[in-house]
């Protein structure tokens, strides 16, 4: 005896839309991908990269909360502006980041700013 269990296949209908209606067609934003707005509200909050690590270490630079919230403004504003990457100006610290990839590419403190050349920037804020 067989013990397999037989259903009969049966049709299935697709909806047809009527005349003169729209069918439904994928979104596609304002000139932006569904991947680039998933990555910027993944990556919320400033990155850092190694180089600028190691140089916030070797000169033992740290950065408290408020410091991090008013330079994450700083960059807000700056690409507000169309800026793609920024010098930020903020008490006694420099840094150069990259607006693009949300990311503190450098960092350099107040006895090293001086006689310094910062190239590759489009912009400067001052906070």
């Amino acid at each position: 005896m067989n013990n397999r269990i037989f259903f009969p296949q049966q049709a299935v209908q697709v909806p047809i839309p009527a005349k003169g209606t729209q069918s439904q067609k994928p979104f596609r934003g304002d000139n932006e991908g569904f991947g680039k707005i998933l990555e910027q509200n993944l990556n919320k909050g400033l990155k850092f990269s190694r180089h600028a690590r190691e140089r916030l270490e070797a000169r033992n630079i740290r950065l408290t909360a408020d410091k991090l919230d008013r330079l994450e403004d700083a960059v807000g504003k700056a690409r507000a502006k169309g800026a793609r990457d920024s010098l930020v100006l903020m008490d006694d610290l420099a840094l150069v980041v990259s607006i693009k990839n949300n990311t503190v590419v450098t960092a350099v403190d107040g006895h090293s700013i001086k006689e310094n050349v910062f190239t590759n920037i489009d912009s400067a804020v001052l906070i």
